[in-house]
């Protein structure tokens, strides 16, 4: 089953740990890890993501569920960028949007305090045991959500943001004078099709997750049938 998996440490070093943990569990067939970060909270909120990855790699997981994840932890202060990561400040601006709305980010919210650090991943798990007992080993407190829970959260807050600044304008509409009405009519227009914009890229994009999971299910099928052919020739070659 695909899930974003959060998993908060006292210090960025066991984190650090538990990624390099989760990519053997990756190789050894246990998971199947599709990305990750580590990320730090700071202490005026923020959180810094600690990454390797180059800056192509970092937009990639940015745009996915766990991007949208990492901007709603880091809340309206947003998210701060590890050196490696250079020229995304457009990318930082937009999950810095996100506005903590959802039961689950308030969950980590609470634990994930400044000083402590996270791996937060997306990954297939057939079995959560595994990863369990390994990062209870780190000292890791594990949390699992859904990609579509995520990517929920974030439409629904800023849709809700939206409809909040529509209601303010209609109602100091129906209070103005002639000559500000035109101007508040205006601005009304514009905020609700961009409340309708969104909307429809929310929808879009619950279509574009349907795609990445199909693709994600043949990634696992493949992956499958390559551990039984290791597994059959393995034993095969014990016959001989």
């Amino acid at each position: 089953m695909d899930r974003i998996l959060v998993i908060v440490f006292g210090e960025t070093s066991k984190a650090l740990e538990a990624r390099d943990a989760l990519k053997s569990l990756d190789r050894e067939g246990v998971v199947l890890l599709y990305a990750y970060a580590v990320i730090t909270r700071q202490p005026d909120g923020t959180c810094f993501v600690n990454d390797e990855h180059d800056s192509v790699e970092l937009r990639t997981v940015l745009g996915t569920a766990l991007g949208s994840l990492i901007g709603l932890l880091g809340g309206p202060a947003g998210v701060a960028i590890g050196a490696a990561a250079g020229g995304l400040t457009g990318v930082t601006a937009a999950l810095g949007k996100a506005r903590v709305g959802a039961d689950f980010v308030d969950e980590v919210s609470r634990e994930l305090i400044p000083g402590k650090a996270a791996l937060v991943a997306e990954a297939d798990e057939e079995w959560t045991r595994w990863v369990d007992l390994r990062m209870e080993e780190l000292g890791g407190t594990v949390y699992r959500y859904t990609p579509s829970e995520v990517k929920k959260a974030e439409h629904a807050a800023d849709i809700a943001t939206m409809k909040a600044d529509l209601a303010m304008l209609q109602a100091e509409h129906a209070q103005a004078s002639a000559d500000r009405k035109a101007k508040l009519h205006e601005k009304i227009n514009q905020l609700e099709t961009k409340i309708q914009q969104r909307l429809e890229k929310a929808k879009e994009e619950r279509k574009e997750t349907e795609r990445r999971e199909q693709a994600k299910a043949e990634i696992l099928k493949a992956k499958s049938s390559a551990l039984k052919a290791k597994a059959a020739e393995t034993q095969r070659l014990a016959g001989d």
